[in-house]
């Protein structure tokens, strides 16, 4: 547990109006305002044009600026990593965030991030991190992810889904679930088991490409997703930042409208602030 300063009452640590928002920064990029916390997701910063690396020679190059550059980050009570990949933790970001605040994320990138200086709190899975303020507390629970199958799958590096759990004096008010770079499958109905109301899904789409094989939610998956965890409203990012995704938005939302789905999806531009509730 971190316990972290109390802001004023009714604001975040910057003085904001504590109103539940996302703000969508890119790829993966969200900066989340839940109560009075104001959290950071797979901070990834490098320009267009620059090379994220993915690990056993493997690189891509960005195609779109993220919305604010690393320096533009507000003051942060935690920051929550799904996975070491260039993409969601590049060079920029480790040299210009704090490193003060918690870092909750996989074992396998908190033992690697605990030596850059960050404070990491890797989880397993189904295991939780708790920050409070007062009479809140926001817990970070580590969900299953797939990153890839077969013998690729054994290559990637772990990946964690997150579940943001907001409560106020022991009441849940707010669920969030961050997917993560996961494919679909049963664990997503253990998800869904566990925790059946949750108020909003951030889904990492893109149909991402690697050595011939998809290791994230293409248009089909990212509505099978829907269709397990059942989430009241989602949001769509992680589907064009880089030439290694080949499944738009646009799939997606086609999808999604055949489904009957497209009431739950809330696609949400780059450098907007949507209301979480």
């Amino acid at each position: 547990m971190t316990s972290v300063p109390e802001s004023a009452p009714g604001a975040d640590a910057n003085g904001q109006p504590s109103v539940d928002s996302l703000t969508f920064i890119g790829n993966a990029t969200v900066l989340l305002r839940i109560g009075s916390f104001t959290l950071l997701t797979d901070p990834n910063f490098i320009r267009k044009g620059q090379r994220a690396y993915l690990g056993r020679g493997l690189w891509t190059r960005r195609l779109k600026d993220p919305a604010i550059t690393v320096d533009q980050v507000p003051t942060l009570d935690a920051v929550v990593l799904s996975h070491l990949h260039g993409d969601h933790w590049d060079r920029v970001a480790r040299a210009g965030l704090d490193k003060k605040p918690p870092l909750v994320t996989t074992k396998h990138a908190a033992r690697r991030l605990k030596l850059q200086g960050f404070k990491t709190h890797g989880l397993a899975t189904w295991k939780h991190h708790a920050l409070t303020k007062g009479n809140e507390e926001l817990r970070v629970v580590s969900l299953p992810g797939v990153h890839a199958r077969g013998a690729l799958g054994k290559i990637l590096p772990p990946v964690m889904g997150s579940l943001l759990e907001h409560q106020i004096k022991g009441e849940t008010r707010l669920r969030v679930y961050l997917s993560g770079d996961t494919l679909t499958g049963d664990h997503l109905d253990a998800v869904h088991e566990r925790f059946p109301d949750i108020d909003m899904a951030v889904m990492h789409l893109g149909g991402t490409r690697v050595l011939a094989s998809t290791v994230t939610m293409d248009a089909p998956q990212g509505v099978d997703f829907l269709r397990r965890v059942q989430p009241r409203a989602a949001i769509p990012v992680h589907y064009d930042d880089y030439k290694v995704m080949r499944s738009p938005l646009s799939a997606f939302l086609e999808s999604a409208r055949r489904a009957d789905l497209d009431d739950v999806v809330r696609p949400v531009r780059r450098g907007e602030t949507v209301n979480l509730i």
